[in-house]
């Protein structure tokens, strides 16, 4: 089985968010950038079928180079090797016509997809690249399990789970509970040094259509200053709640 995880650079969670150019630019200076969480419980659970069933684990991104080290993590991580798409990733139609070229190009039986990348949270490209490339596409998935060309995944739906029987080739949209927290992997010194013989392979982008742009940005407004109400005055609490707070 060959699989393919698609990565995601993002910045991390602690990361101050700033904007530039009159907040049409996400300002990247001091912001650290890590493996998309929901990329990386897909990676994790790739490494599992590598060691378990013999799979081939690459990984590919849509970006500049300033993304080599999030994907050399990957490779540090056990992937065998790895993909840049040299373009910018600024719309999810085109970072899945890109990946699809990807796909097309390498055979790929399972693709590993993030549901959403936690910067602009867009939760599309999964989806659009199953459908450019007419595979079978289960999103929002908490387990997977392979037996030869046949697959079962259970994905997390309103009120629930759904198991799903399905074949390969597959394209999925992974999530929290993928692999437990636990698993996720912290590349040693050993994976470290390995990463640097492991090829990762500039890939020029394909042509393709960028629907949408970036327009502004805008950071949620400040939360207000907390006011206390005496623990007498159940008739002011009432009041905030319903005419200020608006949650009653």
């Amino acid at each position: 089985m060959k699989i393919l995880v698609c990565i995601s650079n993002v910045p991390d969670t602690t990361s101050k968010i700033n904007f530039t150019e009159g907040d049409t630019k996400f300002d990247t200076n001091g912001v650290q950038f890590v493996i998309n969480p929901n990329d990386e419980f897909g990676l994790t659970r790739a490494m599992w079928f590598k060691e378990k069933q013999g799979a081939e684990v690459h990984v590919a991104t849509v970006g500049g180079v300033q993304t080599e080290p999030t994907i050399r993590k990957a490779l540090a991580i056990g992937a065998d090797e790895a993909i840049r798409v040299n373009a910018e990733p600024t719309d999810g139609f085109f970072v899945a016509q890109q990946l699809a070229e990807v796909v097309k190009n390498g055979g790929y039986d399972l693709i590993i997809a993030g549901r959403e990348s936690i910067d602009y949270n867009g939760g599309m490209v999964p989806g659009i690249l199953a459908t450019l490339l007419d595979m079978n596409f289960v999103n929002t998935c908490i387990n997977l399990e392979v037996d030869g060309q046949n697959a079962t995944a259970i994905r997390e739906i309103d009120g629930g789970k759904e198991k799903i029987s399905t074949s390969l080739p597959l394209v999925i949209g992974g999530q929290k509970g993928l692999v437990e927290e636990s698993d996720l992997r912290i590349p040693n010194m050993r994976g470290i040094m390995m990463a640097r013989k492991k090829a990762l392979n500039v890939v020029e982008p394909v042509d393709a259509s960028q629907p949408t742009q970036d327009q502004k940005f805008e950071k949620p407004a400040p939360k207000g200053p907390v006011k206390l109400v005496d623990a007498d005055n159940v008739g002011e609490l009432v009041d905030l709640l319903h005419n200020e707070a608006k949650v009653i």
